[in-house]
């Protein structure tokens, strides 16, 4: 008589065996459509890649920070602006992705930076020469010297956090740096504006950072793989409490801005809104990224802070 054989049936369709991925109970994986793989890149996700989403969202908000004080910014501090946050941008991506080795990539930023790094490494010098001629020749001798007070902190940082302080715990924390460089780039050449007071712009530059720093700090919680692997330090990293302090925070700023609002006059009133609207987007966006994937999440995470274009529609219309 043949031995006896146990009959295993095969997995089915979808299975984990299959997938390669362990199934959690409880945990529903995103729908393929929605959560494309790291290794490619679906057309929604090249301004992020392109890092032509921090230089927009900057640019809006230092439009709204003019209005409230009722200056006039002209291109060339719109220009010198958003090249200079471009650049800060592909400078900390293009020293990531070259350090990083090929096969421990996670994210098609990272992967784009690093296939491509010598020839964006030559555009991004050529755009640096013309973002320095356009400041030169063409604003005040007051926004000059603002905008390069404002450089030294930037290149530190890049410095800093990718290549001298990378593995020091006791560095600052990156959500903090990027919070306060970002206002600090959209505030600093309607400062410099001759009558101008940081009375007038404080608490509208606050809810700007507060809100970069909500937005970098649940972005770093949907990554929190992604930058193990990359050896890239976080908030939610270091913390164990990290992860939900960066949920909460966009709730608080949701309170802080509707209780600013309503003693902020003009155009400051019009920033509470956004900042409001920005931040309770954001909590949605939290909500829905196990479901969306968070490559999706990161880019509506950005575009969540583009919420001074619809005043600033409104006003071209009328």
């Amino acid at each position: 008589m043949p031995p006896l054989r146990a009959r295993i049936p095969p997995p089915r369709r979808g299975h984990a065996l299959l997938s390669g991925r362990p199934h959690v109970r409880g945990v529903i994986p995103a729908p393929a459509w929605r959560s494309p793989p790291d290794d490619s890149t679906r057309w929604w996700q090249w301004p992020t890649v392109l890092s032509l989403d921090a230089p927009a969202v900057t640019c809006l908000w230092q439009w709204l920070f003019a209005a409230i004080a009722g200056v006039r910014i002209g291109w060339p501090e719109y220009t010198v602006v958003a090249v200079s946050v471009w650049l800060a941008y592909v400078g900390d991506r293009w020293f990531e992705g070259w350090r990083l080795d090929p096969g421990s990539i996670r994210t098609a930023r990272h992967r784009f930076y690093h296939q491509w790094r010598w020839p964006i490494a030559a555009i991004s010098a050529v755009v640096f020469a013309a973002d320095v001629m356009i400041a030169f020749l063409r604003l005040s001798h007051r926004e000059f010297l603002a905008g390069a007070i404002l450089l030294g902190p930037t290149l530190l940082y890049v410095l800093s956090h990718q290549l001298i302080h990378r593995d020091r715990r006791w560095r600052a924390p990156k959500e903090l740096c990027i919070a306060v460089l970002l206002a600090g780039g959209a505030s600093v050449f309607v400062l410099a504006s001759p009558g101008v007071s940081l009375r007038v712009l404080w608490a509208p530059i606050a809810l700007f950072a507060a809100l970069c720093f909500s937005n970098v700090a649940l972005i770093a919680g949907w990554e929190l793989d992604v930058d193990t692997i990359h050896g890239q330090e976080s908030l939610a990293r270091r913390f164990q409490a990290g992860r939900l302090v960066s949920r909460i925070l966009p709730l608080v700023l949701v309170a802080c801005a509707a209780a600013l609002a309503s003693h902020l006059p003009g155009y400051g009133r019009v920033a509470a809104h956004c900042a409001a609207a920005s931040a309770l987007l954001l909590v949605l966006v939290d909500r829905f990224e196990s479901r969306i994937g968070r490559q999706l999440a990161r880019v509506l995470a950005d575009v969540v802070l583009l919420t001074p274009l619809l005043p600033l529609l409104r006003g071209l219309a009328s």
